[in-house]
Parts: C-alpha cells; structure tokens; sequence
C-alpha cells in the first residue's frame, strides 16, 4: 500500500499516478469534508478538481487513518509550514525506518534546515528517507501528460520509488545527490518569483531568458557551497525544474511574483491562488542559509525585498542591471 498524506495538487495527482498503475493507495486529506466527498464522487474536490480516483484509491482525512505500519511507501504532500504538524501526526502512525518519500520543494520556514534534516529532526526515530523533484506540474500529471522525475535519498528506498512509481507516462531517474536535488527544489521557487515578476512588468524575454539562466547560476553557486554536486543542477531538478517553474501557466510561484507586481499584500497572494506559493516562504530562510555559508544570492535578495520590504519591482530590476560589471560563471 502507498499513504499519500496531504489532498493538494501534487499530492492527488500522485495518488492517481499510483493507483491507475494498479497500486493500492491511501490518500489522506487534511478535512474530513474533503475526504467524504471525493470517496463519494471519486473525483478530486479543491485541487485538480474534476480529475476522477482510480478505483485503487482509498480516500480518508487524517483523523481517521490508524498506524501505517504495512505501507510499502509513505508520501508527504504537505506544505512545508506544515511540516511540523505532520511530524507530529506520524510520529503516532510510523514505525523507525518508514519509508518516506517528500514531494515538497522549499526549506523548513521554522529552522532554515533542508526538508530530509527538518523531517529527521521532527520524528522521534530514525526513517529511509528520499525526495521527488524535478519538472512535475500536478495538472500535467495528473491528465497523463509525459513527465520526467527524479529521486534521491536513500539508494534502497529510490529503487523502491522507481519501480512503484515509474511507468510508461512518468519516468523516474535516480540522483545520488540529496543535497543537491533538496536545495534545486528549494532555490528554483524563489527564480520563479523573480520571473513572474518580470512577466508583471512586461520585461520581455530577453530579461526573463537572462533570469532563468543567472538564477540557474546562484542555485548552483549555494548548492556547490553546501556540498551539492554541479552537474544536479544541470539536471531534472535543477534546469528542468526551473524552465518549468518559471514559464508555466500552471506556476503557483511565477504567478506569485506577478501579483507583488500587481500591488497585492504578500499575505494576501496565496488567498487569491488558492493553492501555497513556497517561493515566498522559503526566500528568507534561503538567504539565511546563503549568508551562514558566505554565498551571495541577488535575485533572491531582490526578491525579498520586493515580497517583504515594499521595494517598487522596477527598483529591484535596477539593482539587478546596475551591479558592478564581472564575468560569466
């Protein structure tokens, strides 16, 4: 059996993945409400709405799922201000060594850690854990559209997760690389802010090509700093992430940064997506990290101050174009 905690986009849309593949499936919703009427409609409600559940897939919301102790793989679908919360849900539920797989993409707003160190810290045990990430739009997904992915971890629990999850519509690769594909998960959201906010002000594509590539450029200089390998950032998680990240209707982040051009209150912008923009809660906790390893992130520096100090977005692009000249990494 496969346990997906958390009924939002990514998360229904692989308990689909997993269930039309003939997979037994949990998927757990934060409301019971929400639970009640998938199961009876087998259709996903709020997120992806309309998508029909396979008939392998069992829905439930978290206060009536008991231990889960005969999951062949756990799947954490919960943003990541909610990471502590559901720590403390599965601490009550997992046995040591569970096999967890996160879909999430951002740092643990609490703590700065990288989400593998957030989620050990959070648990009273010891668990396999690895990380999915890569170009992996819900809406994609979940309507069978080709995707490429890729895990890492745990090289026993990444195995696992490329025979379950792998299939003829969704290719799933192995990276060695936690570190690396964490951190592209995390940084890639922040670039898309920057370039939703380029969008907003009609800078063309010139300017928002030259983002995509100098953020590509800070990810890497953070990941390498950390230990990450460079090449990671070449890669799925790295690259195919960000293109998708910052060009695609379907952004939750690219949008985010339209709306800052916009005007609209940066507490307000997820109410009006409806859906979480991680990018706004990982950029403090990213350059917090970016200053403890003596790392300078520009984009992600602007794009705090744009989101969190009211700096006018067209001031922020100047800072970007008037920094002193240097040469191409």
């Amino acid at each position: 059996m496969i346990a997906v905690i958390g009924g939002g986009s990514w998360g229904t849309a692989l308990a689909r993945l997993a269930g039309s593949a003939g997979r037994r499936t949990l998927l757990v919703c934060r409301t019971a409400e929400q639970a009640r009427r998938s199961a009876k409609e087998r259709r996903a409600v709020g997120y992806l709405r309309g998508i029909a559940l396979p008939d392998a897939v069992e829905v439930s919301c978290l206060d009536d799922v008991g231990r889960l102790d005969d999951a062949e793989l756990v799947v954490l679908a919960v943003p990541t201000r909610g990471l502590h919360d559901a720590g403390e849900w599965l601490a009550e539920r997992l046995s040591p060594q569970a096999p967890l797989l996160s879909l999430m993409k951002g740092l643990d707003p609490a703590s700065g850690r990288r989400l593998s160190e957030a989620w050990q810290a959070a648990l009273p045990f010891p668990v396999r854990f690895s990380v999915l990430s890569g170009p992996n739009h819900a809406e994609e997904v979940a309507a069978d559209q080709p995707t490429a992915t890729v895990v890492a971890g745990d090289p026993d629990l990444c195995n696992t997760v490329q025979r379950l999850l792998g299939g003829p519509r969704f290719r799933v690769y192995v990276n060695s690389d936690l570190v690396g594909v964490e951190l592209c998960g995390a940084a890639k959201n922040v670039i898309a802010v920057a370039a939703g906010m380029s969008d907003g002000m009609g800078a063309g594509d010139n300017a928002k090509a030259s983002l995509i590539t100098r953020g590509l450029a800070e990810m890497t200089r953070l990941g390498v700093t950390c230990g990450a390998r460079d090449q990671t950032f070449r890669g799925l998680a790295g690259m195919g992430d960000l293109v998708a990240t910052c060009t695609s209707p379907h952004s939750r982040n690219r949008r985010a940064g339209e709306l800052i051009v916009e005007g609209l209150p940066t507490d307000r912008i997820e109410e009006r997506i409806g859906q979480v923009a991680e990018g706004l809660w990982t950029v403090r906790a990213l350059l917090d990290l970016a200053g403890r390893v003596g790392v300078e992130l520009p984009i992600s520096q602007q794009v705090a101050a744009a989101a969190f100090e009211g700096r006018p977005v067209q001031e922020c692009m100047e800072a970007l174009m008037a920094r002193a000249p240097a040469a191409e990494e």
